[in-house]
């Protein structure tokens, strides 16, 4: 595992519980966490401690980290993933199998995460992982469903042999463009749905009957979107899409950006808020990206609009429930 924040030393932990010989990789930018991580074993940001089989390494020792390895997991956010993978590819002298656990794009390209790596790696045996997984339930080992997608079916049952387990339950898909586009759009769902938790909190309303039907609307939408670009309806239908997208509306970074900006906090503030405490908000730039997808496509997606319009264009949070009114959603 390449990568020590909370999700990759979540996977980690996860994967040396799983009786895989596992090395935690922290890199330059794990700087903060390594110290916690090799005296007290145990990750700042989750509940539990190591495992005792699962051996961690600093910067240092990248060349004993890729030494032999079978699969390259890779830890970073989408912004970071090409830097990473040249990282590892230049101090192992090549990648094998990678495996990208980002869910987003590259900012610089659009590209999508298999697509940096492949570039990276120089083939195409690279695989995505989605679904619901919160990083503390997945340290835990509480029990996770979650999908691999690949371009060829024989490297996602690889992987999954890796990450199956009692508690870890794998399923596969060759449908890699819409497994990734999922990841894009569901934090940006959760970003909107996340405003009502925080205008909430205003004015000591839930909005639970409001939060159901955005919810249904922004699944409608991620559906549109996913499949316009490509992928398949049940791809987005199951853990993916659905899946995901409940999970992150319920707990998560970017349902907490989005509580915030219906506090009443300005976008640039809660970033910088939650960029202080050490949390990406991988939404914000899908936000962006979700909304130039739609325009190329020519497709309106009024909830996921609204979200970019909050974000980027001075509409007030509860503008949100605007979405409510489209008559494409009755």
């Amino acid at each position: 595992m390449f990568g020590a924040g909370a999700m990759g030393t979540a996977i980690a932990m996860h994967l040396a519980r799983n009786a895989n010989e596992t090395v935690l990789w922290a890199g330059p930018y794990d700087a903060g966490v390594l110290p916690a991580l090799t005296t007290e074993r145990r990750h700042p940001g989750l509940p539990e401690h190591l495992p005792a089989s699962l051996v961690v390494m600093g910067p240092e020792d990248l060349g004993r980290a890729a030494k032999d390895m079978d699969i390259a997991v890779m830890g970073a956010h989408s912004g970071g993933a090409r830097t990473l993978a040249r990282l590892v590819r230049d101090g192992a002298g090549s990648l094998p199998l990678v495996v990208s656990v980002a869910k987003g794009l590259e900012p610089e390209t659009g590209r999508r995460m298999s697509e940096v790596y492949s570039e990276e790696a120089g083939h195409r045996r690279v695989a995505s992982l989605g679904g619901p997984a919160l990083a503390p339930e997945l340290a835990q080992g509480l029990h996770t469903g979650a999908i691999l997608a690949a371009g060829g079916r024989e490297a996602a049952e690889e992987v999954a042999a890796a990450f199956r387990s009692s508690t870890f339950h794998v399923s596969v898909t060759d449908d890699l463009l819409g497994l990734e586009y999922c990841t894009v759009a569901k934090n940006v769902a959760a970003i909107g749905l996340g405003m009502l938790d925080g205008l909430g909190k205003l004015s000591g309303v839930a909005h639970r009957n409001a939060k159901a039907a955005l919810f249904t609307v922004a699944f409608q939408e991620l559906m549109r979107l996913v499949v316009g670009l490509g992928g398949r309806p049940e791809t987005v239908g199951g853990l993916a899409g659905l899946g995901d997208t409940l999970v992150t509306s319920l707990g998560g970074r970017n349902r907490l950006y989005g509580e915030l900006l219906g506090e009443g906090v300005e976008p640039a503030a809660a970033l910088a808020q939650l960029q202080g405490r050490g949390m990406t908000v991988e939404g914000v730039d899908s936000t962006r990206d979700v909304h130039r997808l739609a325009s190329s496509k020519g497709l309106r997606l009024p909830f996921l609009a609204l979200v970019h319009a909050i974000l980027f264009d001075g509409a007030p949070a509860e503008s949100i429930f605007e979405s409510l009114r489209e008559p494409a959603h009755d």
